[in-house]
């Protein structure tokens, strides 16, 4: 509505300030809006005699939605005294007598449906006393509506007064404003009269920043639906690898009958070493145990019972026939000594056995990375998450009301890198080998001898290594006993006190050696990683 002279019973004085109270300032102000939508402004200030007065314009001014608006100024010049103008306020420092202050203002225009509003604070910030204010705007179009406020900053008062006035323009006159109060003045033009430049801000605010709009759930909803088919991948890689290990076999064909003879042949070349990093994930004592039988069942190693104690005897050395663990089981117990004393073995470092035998079950295509590998490509992944959700929320916080989405994210993140342990390391041909082992294992707790007597000690002798990792060495050394004694084979890798053995006395002390063995690696295995000790008997895993 256009207010009009009804609120002045007298016209808006327009000179300089007269009759001034002592120890108080006066301002007259003059204004213009441009059709560029600056403000030009010129007010000449009358400053009470004594110390310099300063004035604060502030240039960013809280709205009522929480938002701030942003005011710069331009071209300022002023003459009686200093002016510094920063990014938030405009400071005076004003010295006694006159000063005329000019500036032009940016963004005191701001769109609001069928019109624009003009508003600047015309006085304010004083740390003195204002006595009268006398202020004029004119602007391109006849004013629709004017507001004009006058005393504590917040406050709702109106001004003393204020008109159309001649020319069309807005005039104003106050008295009597206390240090730190202000007058605002703002009218209503047409859309359209001139360019819009307000600039409006939002201080950062958590509350406003994480509030659960309905766009910030949205994108919660959509993280999270991400986030459950992710891991319905992982639970379904998880039960497809546990699918194919437990699908039956069938007899596992150990040896193999041709033209040269019959030979020992373990399913897709596993290694006494291999069997539990094949089908538990890692390397136990118990499979370097075993590693040690088989070096000493093919002629490596020979093994003499003491009478309490055991000694493993050189009888060959590591060549290129065996694989990089067996090597380092093979150095690690004698090196190149002819012989030791089990209770005589010093420290150790187990490390290259763990090492190698990870290297190789990578190497044969049976886990797609080390086992003891935490940092797999879903780990990495899962951090990327969490870092990139972490950048997000900073992002859509200090531009809206989404952060919530990059908390979800985060968190979506940091999920997946804690389920990266369950990601299988087993591939799918690994898969089919711990089937394979297991069928194995079932095949050797059977006590089923392969008939074929060309080779009882690769048939009996062969298979031991694997009986003893897998927990079946007590009955098929009894499956191998039951033979007779012109079909068993000569036990001609282990000795007790220099003698020969039969299979009925391997049986009881194969088991025991093993023990004794685990024992004393758990003993001095020192690095962490290394593999690990059993918790149940060698002889019963």
């Amino acid at each position: 509505m256009l207010i009009a002279g009804m609120l002045a019973a007298a016209p808006a004085a327009a000179a300089q300030p007269v009759n001034v109270l002592p120890g108080t300032a006066a301002t007259e102000v003059r204004a213009k809006l441009e059709r560029d939508g600056a403000l030009t402004v010129t007010e000449r200030i009358t400053v009470p005699d004594g110390n310099p007065v300063h004035r604060t314009i502030p240039l960013r001014q809280p709205a009522a939605d929480g938002t701030d608006r942003v005011f710069t100024l331009a071209d300022v010049r002023l003459d009686g005294g200093d002016v510094q103008v920063g990014p938030d306020a405009a400071r005076l420092v004003l010295r006694p007598g006159e000063a005329t202050f000019r500036y032009a203002v940016r963004g005191a225009v701001a769109d609001d449906g069928e019109s624009q509003e003009v508003r600047w604070s015309f006085s304010g910030g004083w740390d003195v006393p204002v006595d009268r204010i006398s202020a004029s705007l004119l602007a391109p179009q006849v004013p629709q509506d004017i507001t004009c406020l006058a005393g504590p900053v917040g406050s709702g008062e109106r001004c003393g007064r204020y008109e159309i006035g001649r020319a069309q323009q807005v005039q104003v006159l106050q008295f009597g404003l206390a240090p730190g109060e202000r007058l605002v003045l703002s009218i209503r033009v047409p859309a359209g009269a001139v360019p819009s430049n307000a600039v409006v801000e939002r201080p950062f605010d958590p509350a406003y920043a994480f509030s659960p709009n309905s766009g910030a759930l949205a994108g919660v909803i959509g993280v999270g639906l991400l986030l459950v088919g992710a891991l319905g991948v992982l639970r379904y890689l998880r039960r497809r690898d546990a699918g194919v290990a437990a699908a039956a076999t069938g007899p596992v064909e150990l040896l193999t009958t041709t033209a040269g003879g019959t030979t020992f042949s373990s399913p897709d070349g596993v290694l006494p070493g291999h069997v539990g990093t094949v089908r538990g994930g890692r390397a136990e004592l118990v499979d370097v145990a075993g590693t040690v039988v088989d070096l000493a069942v093919r002629n490596y190693l020979g093994i003499e019972e003491l009478g309490g104690d055991w000694r493993i005897v050189r009888r060959n050395p590591a060549d290129g026939a065996l694989r990089d663990h067996e090597r380092a089981v093979h150095d690690l117990l004698v090196g190149d000594r002819d012989q030791v004393v089990l209770a005589e073995l010093g420290r150790g470092d187990l490390a290259p056995v763990r090492e190698a035998l990870y290297a190789e079950v990578v190497e044969r295509g049976w886990t797609s990375r080390r086992p003891d590998a935490a940092r797999n490509l879903l780990w990495w992944g899962g951090l990327g998450v969490a870092a990139a959700g972490v950048l997000l929320a900073v992002l859509l916080a200090l531009t809206g009301r989404l952060g919530l989405i990059g908390i979800a994210v985060a968190v979506g993140g940091a999920v997946l890198t804690a389920a990266s342990r369950s990601l299988p390391a087993r591939t799918t041909r690994g898969a089919v080998l711990a089937a394979h082992l297991r069928g194995l294992g079932e095949q050797l707790a059977s006590g089923a001898v392969d008939p074929r007597a060309a080779d009882r000690e690769s048939g009996c002798f062969r298979p031991l290594p694997y009986a003893l990792v897998l927990g079946e060495a007590d009955r098929w050394l009894a499956a191998c006993a039951e033979l007779g004694t012109a079909d068993a084979p000569e036990v001609h890798w282990y000795r007790a006190r220099g003698a020969a053995v039969d299979l009925a006395h391997l049986r009881d002390a194969l088991p025991a050696f093993a023990d004794r063995l685990c024992t004393c690696f758990a003993a001095y295995r020192k690095p962490p990683g290394s593999p690990e000790p059993v918790t149940i008997g060698a002889a019963s895993r």
